[in-house]
């Protein structure tokens, strides 16, 4: 059933809209350790998990959110849309650059990932069907699968963003910025995924449906990635990943804590949720407007226009002459 069908609908919260953009950045690995939460192997890799689930994960929003364009009829959410299909190719690209960098530590994940490049482009692809109602229907399924998803990178953008443990207890500052950067717009973009449900379909049923198999899939794929890298790093003699061991650390503040995933999964089966009513969207712009990362970039852009511009006015000058 449609969520019009019911007596409360989701109501955004409108101050928290904000217009969408690519940001370029600019990290640089050489000086990263394996373990950039020192002396701690386990809380690494598993925030490590996320290299490998997003280059694959976000591209293939890409490729389903441009199929899904011609179905807009609301321009503001297409602008919105086409921002968030900017924002995730840059994250897409940002994650995968970290891998070469793992590979030269000795920890090569190419077996794992191709099992995530499977996933989403095979088990979550596109699918040989007629015209109509089944092709409408699984382009649909997809849509609310990345609703669900997108309530989890959003919850863990959120966290990331006040993780103040990781910087207490020495973290990378570059691994450090990568995650903020990308949490940060994870929470500037966080309604998108939901309205765009909305607005093609937004049937409470499918949401529900398409959440527990998100949650499924996530939880799967993360503790298979988790056990992953524990078992394949170079300096561990015998790295196991646990669930006891998610939770101490959570309590610990160096990852997210169960109580609050758990608390998380009511709130987005809520007739009532929306994405703007969680996280801080001024939080995130503020970092986004701090991030080194960022600001390298924004360097280096203007440095390459400066160049440019004073090449320009040279060969002016010289054909004057």
């Amino acid at each position: 059933m449609s969520n019009k069908e019911g007596a409360r609908t989701p109501q955004p919260v409108e101050d928290e809209r904000v217009a969408l953009k690519a940001r370029k950045v600019s990290f640089s690995w050489e000086d990263t350790p394996l373990h950039w939460v020192p002396g701690d192997p386990f809380a690494t890799h598993t925030i490590n998990v996320l290299h490998l689930l997003l280059p694959a994960g976000e591209r293939w929003f890409v490729h389903v959110y441009k199929q899904v364009l011609p179905y807009i009829r609301d321009e503001r959410l297409r602008e919105d849309v086409i921002g968030f299909i900017g924002q995730e190719a840059m994250h897409s690209q940002a994650h995968d650059e970290v891998l070469p960098h793992l590979r030269e530590q000795g920890l090569d994940p190419t077996p794992y990932t191709a099992q995530i490049d499977w996933f989403f482009e095979k088990l979550l692809g596109d699918r040989t069907l007629p015209p109509g109602r089944a092709r409408r229907w699984w382009l649909l399924e997809r849509v609310a699968l990345i609703a669900a998803i997108e309530h989890y990178t959003a919850f863990l953008g959120d966290w990331v963003l006040n993780a103040g443990e990781l910087d207490r207890r020495g973290a990378d500052p570059t691994m450090l910025d990568l995650l903020r950067w990308h949490g940060a717009e994870e929470v500037e973009h966080r309604s998108v995924a939901f309205d765009l449900f909305t607005h093609v379909d937004g049937g409470y049923r499918r949401r529900v449906r398409t959440w527990a198999v998100a949650f499924a899939a996530l939880l799967f794929l993360w503790q298979r990635g988790a056990r992953f890298f524990m078992e394949n790093d170079p300096t561990l003699v015998d790295g196991r990943a646990s669930f006891t061991a998610f939770y101490v650390r959570g309590r610990r503040g160096t990852l997210p804590a169960t109580g609050a995933l758990l608390r998380s999964i009511p709130r987005y089966l809520s007739r009532t949720y929306h994405p703007s009513q969680e996280a801080s969207t001024a939080q995130a712009v503020a970092y986004l407007a701090s991030s080194p990362a960022a600001l390298a970039a924004e360097s280096a852009t203007r440095t390459a226009g400066t160049d440019t511009g004073a090449a320009e006015g040279h060969g002016q000058g010289k054909g004057v002459a």
